[in-house]
């Protein structure tokens, strides 16, 4: 593809911030990577490959990385924050001080804010003070291994300016990656979220061997209780059935690559959340989040079934078999 003139800043060189840095540099975007530990911003710089995450797979020679956040930020006209959402406050409240004027900020984060009940684009608000127009969401049924593969992809770019959603568009459209957009930031950010908790309840129910019968109901109800919060929230019912709710509960809910269902797989076969937690060995926000999902739940006076078990079996209320029966005896009702 052509080259144009955005300039984006990726923090950090995990697995997804490495993947749409790639993604970004392969649309034609110059791309510099903010990595804490050294070694891999050299590695990045040098051997063009992210040896703790992608060891395998060369990055675009126009991707750079750096440990120092002023030179990532010097210039960018997009920022892209791809860290914990426990850790968001702290780091932006660091980095606020270098963002441009112009710049557009753009965040992959699916998780809430435990001490807040706040969503990343409201974080960012609260922090840097930009204003929502220059505040994106973007979020999909994106496995990083695959789309560092090549394989297609697409995600929906959320913005309350359309102008600024198109423009990140452009600045992620590839041959293999596909992004829609859309103004919907509240559907976009609790799909995102909430799934992730969905597929902890999927993981557990492969790894207790229930059956696809059981996860394809998970996967089903736990879309309408995400709907049902959503549109609570303000969002647009279709949003959840797009490619930031539907598509990506379902790609985090099958798929073995999906960190969430990964770590509820471990949960399942009888692991403890400090096991599952080093097996796992990965950010998985459905964790850190799903107390905090409930807490809006009950905020807005929604009921939220499967997050309240998998909450419970979280803190140790519940054992596997209590959780399990607790979903499969709740009173019968219509389904809508």
């Amino acid at each position: 593809m052509n080259r144009h003139s955005s300039r984006a800043a990726v923090f950090s060189a995990g697995s997804w911030g490495t993947a749409v840095a790639k993604i970004m540099a392969d649309a034609g975007t110059d791309v510099i990577v903010h990595a804490r530990r050294g070694e891999i911003a050299d590695a990045i710089n040098t051997t063009h490959r992210n040896p703790g995450y992608f060891p395998d797979i060369e990055l675009p020679l126009s991707l750079t990385a750096t440990t120092d956040p002023t030179t990532t930020l010097t210039g960018a006209d997009i920022l892209v924050l791809s860290i914990p959402a426990q850790t968001l406050r702290s780091g932006l409240t660091a980095w606020a001080p270098h963002i441009g004027p112009g710049t557009v900020i753009v965040s992959l984060m699916k998780g809430i804010e435990q001490t807040s009940g706040l969503r990343a684009s409201q974080i960012i608000a609260e922090v840097t003070g930009v204003s929502a127009d220059r505040i994106a969401v973007l979020s999909g049924p994106n496995l990083a291994r695959e789309i560092m593969s090549g394989r297609p992809a697409a995600a929906t770019v959320a913005c309350p300016d359309e102008d600024a959603a198109r423009r990140i568009q452009r600045a992620c459209h590839t041959a293999y990656f596909r992004p829609y957009t859309s103004t919907d930031v509240t559907g976009c950010e609790l799909g995102g979220a909430v799934k992730n908790v969905i597929a902890l309840a999927a993981g557990i129910a492969d790894g207790m061997g229930l059956g696809d019968n059981a996860v394809a109901m998970l996967i089903t109800r736990g879309l309408a209780e995400t709907t049902r919060l959503a549109m609570a929230m303000g969002a647009h019912p279709a949003t959840l059935a797009g490619l930031a709710g539907m598509g990506d509960l379902v790609a985090s809910c099958v798929s073995p690559l999906a960190r969430n269902r990964t770590f509820g797989t471990h949960l399942g076969r009888g692991l403890s959340v400090q096991q599952a937690a080093a097996a796992t060995r990965q950010t998985t926000e459905g964790v850190k989040s799903a107390e905090a999902v409930l807490a809006l739940a009950h905020a807005h006076d929604v009921e939220m079934p499967i997050t309240e078990v998998v909450s419970a079996l979280l803190n140790e209320k519940v054992t596997l078999d209590q959780a399990g029966a607790a979903l499969m005896q709740r009173p019968p009702k219509p389904e809508r």
